[in-house]
């Protein structure tokens, strides 16, 4: 049988693509190592321009390290740069969204092709295994409804939609009949669940905390309007992580109102403290340099960063990507000055997230994921820390509690049986 190799770039929800395809895979064998590949599949991503590129070039990389193999594009890029890339033959094939399932018949093709297929669909597969995963990716819905200025998704992946309750249940049944214990709900704006179906997200994932087997939830990037009362309902419960990633963009509201965005600062500022009461860590995404942001409106920013109860950031200077408003906004701001923004607001969040470990380094609930050199291996504490554990026990996809961890700059550190 040929061999296939799968490149995955991008999000959780890429990861979960990308099981599916696997999944569905019956006359192929999984090969690790591209160079011995019959065929390249390359799930792209396309949020920013500089994604493109990184696709791009890993494409050109591989066709010189095995020229000989067959490169198939999907992912979101197949619906932002596909046809370009089948034009210009640097790739043999080119599958949309609502094509991954048929993975195993497309493989088999013969000629070039370019099957885009549509952005309305729903995939309705069910997997029973994640491959070299301790944690299941449970996709819950996809596509977008919001249409912030600065980004692409909602072009590539369509408006929101919802995964069906009974087909998600069915998921998380199985893969935690197959030993696991730990979920992440993902999607392209996964608070939207629901909202097409007369249910919500609070009501899933009471639902989901009923199957046995299952020990933690976590959600994907939240909305700050998508929490509602009904969802505050559920901080309290045993199952929930006590970490919620919810993206404010900025915190500054001529900023926000620029980025098209649904959430002002004073709300956000309210909500976030409410939940760091009930214990959470708290994570968000940010958008450091976007056109109009002043230096100003950066201290601004800045300062209401330091008074947030932020534990963990997912922040990135802005890039250009082009069919979206942002791109056509002139008021640049400088490369040099984005990037030293960016560094002062990681500095900034790597302190908050220091202290509140020291403040919460007992009685931790790791899942055991992998493990180096040495017998340390690596895990995730209930709050998203990354812990490493010395063991000469082997503790591979195992949970463990520890007692008291020791806190370092970037992680906790226990030894086990000691």
């Amino acid at each position: 049988m040929k061999k296939v190799y799968f490149k995955t770039f991008g999000c959780r929800t890429n990861q979960f693509d990308t099981q599916v395809m696997l999944s569905k895979l019956k006359n192929f064998t999984i090969e690790d190592n591209e160079s011995l590949s019959d065929i390249i599949v390359v799930n792209s991503c396309t949020v920013t321009n500089g994604a493109d590129s990184s696709v791009r070039s890993y494409i050109s990389s591989v066709k010189r390290k095995n020229p000989n193999a067959k490169i198939i594009l999907t992912g979101c890029g197949a619906h932002s740069k596909g046809n370009t890339l089948f034009n210009e033959k640097a790739v043999f094939g080119v599958m949309g969204h609502s094509e991954k399932s048929n993975i195993d018949t497309l493989l088999q093709k013969e000629d070039p092709f370019y099957e885009i297929g549509d952005l309305d669909h729903i995939d309705s597969t069910v997997v029973g295994d994640f491959i070299g995963k301790s944690r299941a990716f449970i996709k819950i819905q996809e596509g977008c409804d919001f249409r912030c200025s600065y980004c692409i998704i909602p072009s590539v992946r369509g408006n929101a939609r919802s995964h069906e309750t009974e087909t998600i249940l069915e998921q998380i049944s199985l893969l935690s009949s197959n030993g696991f214990g730990e979920f992440i709900l993902t999607g392209t704006n996964v608070g939207s669940f629901g909202k097409d179906k007369n249910t919500t997200l609070a009501k899933l994932l009471k639902q989901i905390s009923y199957i046995r087997g299952v020990r933690r939830i976590r959600i994907g990037s939240l909305e700050p309007i998508q929490i509602d009362d009904e969802f505050k309902e559920l901080l309290n419960e045993p199952w929930m992580a006590k970490h919620l990633h919810i993206a404010l963009q900025h915190t500054d509201d001529k900023m926000l109102a620029l980025m098209n965005r649904r959430n002002k600062f004073l709300e956000d500022e309210k909500l976030l403290n409410y939940i760091s009461q009930k214990g959470y860590a708290l994570g968000t995404d940010f958008i450091v340099g976007h056109p109009g942001e002043t230096e100003q409106i950066w201290q601004n920013a800045i300062k209401r960063v330091q008074a947030l109860p932020l534990t963990h950031i997912h922040a990135f200077t802005y890039s250009k990507r082009d069919g979206t408003a942002s791109a056509g906004m002139t008021d640049i701001v400088k490369g040099d000055i984005a990037k030293a923004r960016l560094s002062e607001l990681t500095k900034c969040i790597k302190e908050k997230n220091q202290i509140f470990r020291k403040n919460n380094r007992s009685n931790l609930e790791v899942l055991v994921e992998s493990t180096k050199n040495n017998g340390i291996y690596k895990g995730y504490d209930q709050f998203y820390n990354l812990l490493e554990v010395k063991s000469e026990v082997d503790l591979s996809n195992n949970w463990i509690i520890v007692k008291e961890a020791e806190v370092k700059d970037d992680k906790n550190f226990f030894e086990y049986g000691c």
